[in-house]
């Protein structure tokens, strides 16, 4: 029997292999991979030339695609309807960009490439492989004299080609501390996220010689933030999540997710909630939505900036700046425009809608739009900046105190004498005089803006974090009055809470993480509402007025009836020996 093995057959990769039996040398006959084409094989020119060409292609058609799509948005014509020119330029820039991206050898390109390669390699010698162990197939007698020459026929043909050069997390740790890999380049460079905060942390570590070991690492989507959250990570803070409630407001209960550490909060709010269903229930009315950002612009002289003051004030000019404005967003609905000249300067407060986003992205790109088309109707008009404070974001003003910004809510509530006394623990006469001392007057004492509450921070920043708003214009959006009257010939409570700037959003930002996502998700407000736009917002917006009210009223039963500093030392106290934990 004719035991000798049939040569496989030639691929487009090994057939000049099989040509050559006589080279025992693994080394002679292993692939290696074809050198990478030269930029400069893109024309068949000087690699100068080439070059030259692609940066002029590149940047002549960039400049004629946005001069034409500035027009279309002049001519209120859509922008996906293009000519055949300017097809030919979207061609030409992507074509350019392509070579200058290629030229230049983006890391993430090359290591693109080169892993589709090697990976195509392993393809091809899985199958060259698994076809040469299938015509080896030889009866059991035979299989030892065989072993030897199969064995070396699949080790030539599984060798790989040699992987790039790559450095382990400890000596990326090094690099990193010695500054010869920028740390925010760690993502883009591994793909690997998770490993890149881990990488990251030990070099924080290292650098500043403290020890991170409370700061959780696993169990967190760092993916999930890449881009949009947050930049080189090296953790995630815990904050323990409680839940107020039910909130009865305007006939639906709600649980209320709250995000804190400070103790009794969450149990003083779910108290008031309490008193507040016992009595029926609140009610809310949102009276104002508007997000709102102020561009600050220059002129040559004073009068030269009233003049664009009255263009801007004049109501036949509005509807125009609207269509300009809104093409930013389909959700974006241009408002109101409110002007404010100081010298030379010239502060517009653009105030749109923005559905169920909080929006300040969305008006800022309207408003960059606007002052675009400004710029040729008054071309010695200089932008100072996108925001020039009269917004105002992140700030105490008194123009968000007054105009509002965002959601403007106002709730309110008739509680029962009998539910103050069995559940307050106070009298309503209490309640009202405290409110007016504490309040009002010792507000106006403090010259407060729009502080005239107990402790509306508390519960805003705490629904905040838990539902992904921005924790910073907690600010502005902590703006409240709180009012308490007594009715019923004095036997029953009236209390109420104002707020004009509850900024929220349930799309976007810190919304999309799993956590907040989730809370969102219990109050039912979760992403954009399709059959009413900006429903969702304006229903966090007003569950916010209605956790503040029941923390008000709860804290302020507490102040009344001597209550607070007991119930702090009971509920707000460590007993936990911190020496030994912290050692």
């Amino acid at each position: 029997m004719d035991l000798r093995r049939r040569p496989p057959k030639p691929s487009h990769r090994n057939h000049h292999l099989l040509k050559q039996p006589q080279k025992s040398s693994s080394a002679a006959i292993r692939r290696s991979p074809s050198p990478a084409p030269k930029a400069s094989d893109a024309l068949p020119l000087p690699l100068y030339l080439t070059n030259a060409i692609f940066f002029t292609l590149f940047f002549s058609v960039a400049y004629y695609l946005l001069h034409r799509w500035r027009d279309k948005i002049r001519s209120s014509t859509p922008l996906h309807v293009v000519t055949l020119s300017e097809l030919a330029a979207i061609l030409s820039l992507i074509a350019s960009f392509i070579y200058l991206l290629g030229f230049f050898g983006i890391d993430f390109v090359q290591s693109f490439i080169a892993r589709a390669s090697h990976d195509a390699w392993d393809i091809e010698d899985e199958d060259e492989t698994r076809f040469l162990l299938n015509q080896d197939r030889r009866p059991a007698t035979c299989s030892a004299a065989l072993n030897s020459s199969i064995s070396t026929s699949v080790s030539r043909f599984m060798d790989p080609p040699a992987p790039l050069p790559s450095q382990d997390d400890e000596g990326l740790v090094k690099s990193v501390v010695s500054g010869d890999i920028p740390s925010y380049s760690l993502e883009s460079r591994l793909g690997d996220c998770h490993r890149a905060a881990s990488i990251r942390r030990e070099a924080v570590q290292r650098l500043t010689g403290r020890s991170l070991a409370g700061l959780p690492l696993d169990g967190f989507d760092y993916e999930s933030i890449l881009g949009q959250c947050c930049e080189m990570p090296i953790g995630y803070v815990q904050i323990p999540v409680g839940i107020a409630g039910p909130l009865l407001l305007n006939g639906c209960e709600y649980s209320v997710p709250m995000a804190t550490t400070e103790g009794c909060l969450v149990a003083s709010t779910n108290r008031g909630c309490k008193a507040i269903y016992a009595s029926g229930g609140a009610t809310s009315v949102l009276f104002r939505d508007g997000m709102t950002r102020a561009p600050v612009v220059k002129f040559p002289t004073a009068s030269r900036a009233s003049e664009l003051l009255f263009f801007l004030e004049e109501p036949a000019n509005f509807d125009t700046l609207a269509v300009v404005f809104n093409k930013s967003s389909r959700f974006a609905r241009l408002q109101k425009i409110q002007c404010s000249l100081a010298g030379r300067n010239l502060y517009i407060r653009f105030s749109c809608g923005t559905g169920d986003a909080m929006g300040m992205n969305m008006v800022s790109k309207g408003v960059q739009n606007v002052l675009e088309f400004l710029q040729d109707e008054f071309p010695d008009m200089e932008v100072g900046g996108i925001s020039g404070n009269f917004c105002s974001d992140k700030k105490p003003a008194a123009v968000n105190w007054i105009q509002g910004r965002g959601k403007s809510v106002v709730c309110e509530a008739m509680i029962s004498g009998e539910v103050v006394a069995k559940v307050l623990k106070t009298s309503v006469s209490a309640l009202v005089e405290l409110n007016m001392i504490k309040n009002l007057t010792g507000s106006a004492i403090a010259g407060a803006l729009g502080g005239f509450n107990a402790h509306a921070a508390n519960i805003v920043s705490a629904i905040f974090i838990a539902t992904g708003q921005d924790p910073a214009q907690n600010i502005e959006s902590s703006h409240c009055i709180t009012m308490m009257e007594a009715i019923n010939d004095g036997k029953d409570l009236h209390i109420s809470v104002t707020m004009p700037c509850i900024e929220v959003g349930t799309v976007g930002g810190g919304t999309q993480l799993a956590s907040q996502s989730a809370c969102l998700n219990l109050l039912g407000v979760k992403g954009a509402c399709r059959e009413s736009p900006a429903s969702n917002s304006r229903l966090l917006a007003a569950i916010v007025a209605g956790s503040v009210l029941a923390g008000e009223l709860s804290l302020m039963s507490a102040i009344a009836s001597g209550q607070l500093v007991k119930s702090h030392m009971k509920y707000n106290r460590s007993i936990r020996d911190m020496s030994t934990v912290t050692s």
